[in-house]
């Protein structure tokens, strides 16, 4: 095999697997591994990254050991946690199916009690969180930040204020907690908006808030349906940023720093600002009708389709399609959300995965009637909810700290 190329033949790749060549094709058609075309002949050569990945998955999930040199790939270390359980038929919090929680409209803030203590409230009562200094920190972002950059800001911001920081008890951590999560909502005004800071620090509830910060619709129609994105995305298991997240709380840094980690790890295009992907490849689309023809392009090219398929799930994202029905349910005829579900159409007819958790975002985005750029603030709001929930968990842990194999410069 060789040792170097970043693409393998099929033999080389099925040996890679060890599975047959049929199995291999599977997991290509799934989306599961990308392929392109051979340099020469119609043979397709398969990508070792996405190979190695889906190998690390396999053994982890079967219980077999992995070699040294297979640390810290997709799916390993593991770690014992009591919070999320993530199954084929979407996340599990508590024992409470994350699903079920979005369909019951159970308030995003009783979620976030339901992740850190495991009890899910009947009620719940969040103070409106602290002024924020916006004219200080507009001036500091600028016009062009992005969402994250005004979440992460913020939160530094907060952090230096508070000189009780450093207490880790969570009688002390869950008040801040709360009071965060509110500030991240208003903060994700600051760049562009920082006229609504104030009010959506004042708002009844963590969706209002957002829906004031982004400037999205504010019916009961529009404000289910943002509480219902927040509760599916509160918690993914040991995602990038919450294993971020978890090794800053290994540490005993205090809750700020831990959320700064996870908001560091968001905002990589391969993690929470993988919206935004998604987003313009429905741009690129435009229209329902065109929306066969440019995926045919892209695979063509030997493109990716942003906004399809998880590696996580042997099938469908379960959390899309409740997105994509709200969606379609609030705005059937928004222009956005009818080319989202002209893609997941032409995809399904290709063959190609289903859509996953951020297509669908970019299809709720159009029927709350928001642009691209407010879709990683949703993702970052409702984050901190399952971030907390690891940090409390890993004060009461070791410290994590993975070893490295040592591998001499290829001459």
């Amino acid at each position: 095999m060789n040792q170097y190329s970043e693409y393998l033949s099929a033999p080389e790749a099925a040996e890679l697997l060890g599975v047959k060549r049929d199995t291999l094709y599977a997991y290509t058609s799934r989306g599961m591994i990308q392929s392109v075309a051979g340099e020469r002949g119609p043979a397709r050569r398969y990508r070792r990254a996405d190979l190695e990945r889906l190998r690390a998955r396999r053994a982890a999930r079967s219980g077999r050991p992995q070699p040294e040199s297979d640390t810290l790939r997709f799916e390993a270390p593991l770690l014992d946690s009591s919070i999320t359980w993530l199954t084929d038929s979407g996340p599990v919090y508590r024992g409470h199916s994350a699903l079920e929680l979005a369909r019951r409209d159970t308030p995003f803030e009783a979620v976030a009690e339901l992740l850190w203590t495991g009890d899910l409230p009947a009620t719940t009562d969040w103070p409106a969180a602290d002024s924020l200094p916006v004219g200080e920190l507009h001036e500091l972002l600028g016009t062009e930040a992005t969402v994250l950059n005004a979440q992460t800001l913020t939160v530094a911001a907060l952090a230096a204020r508070d000189r009780g920081r450093f207490d880790l008890r969570p009688d002390a951590l869950l008040p801040r907690a709360r009071a965060l999560i509110r500030a991240l909502s208003a903060a994700s005004a600051l760049g562009s908006h920082p006229e609504r800071v104030i009010e959506s620090l004042r708002a009844a509830s963590v969706a209002d808030s957002i829906a004031i910060a982004i400037g999205a619709r504010r019916s009961a129609a529009s404000l289910r349906a943002l509480n219902r994105a927040l509760v599916l995305l509160a918690d993914h298991e040991l995602n990038a940023s919450t294993f971020a997240a978890r090794i800053a709380a290994s540490t005993h840094a205090d809750l700020y720093a831990c959320l700064l980690a996870g908001l560091g790890a968001l905002q990589g295009p391969r993690h929470g600002s993988a919206s935004q992907r998604a987003a313009a490849f429905a741009a690129e689309v435009g229209l329902p009708e065109r929306a066969e023809e440019v995926i045919y392009e892209r695979l063509g090219r030997g493109e990716l389709l942003p906004g399809f398929g998880h590696s996580m799930y042997s099938a469908a994202d379960p959390r899309a399609e409740p997105l994509l029905e709200t969606a379609r349910s609030l705005a059937p005829q928004n222009t956005t959300v009818r080319t989202v579900s002209a893609l997941v159409r032409a995809m399904a007819r290709a063959n190609r995965p289903p859509a996953n958790v951020d297509m669908a975002l970019v299809a709720l985005g159009g029927a709350l009637g928001v642009s691209s750029w407010a879709l990683p603030a949703i993702f970052g709001v409702s984050r901190a909810a399952g971030w907390t929930a690891h940090v409390l968990e890993q004060y009461g842990g070791n410290l994590l700290r993975p070893r490295a194999r040592y591998t001499s410069p290829v001459q």
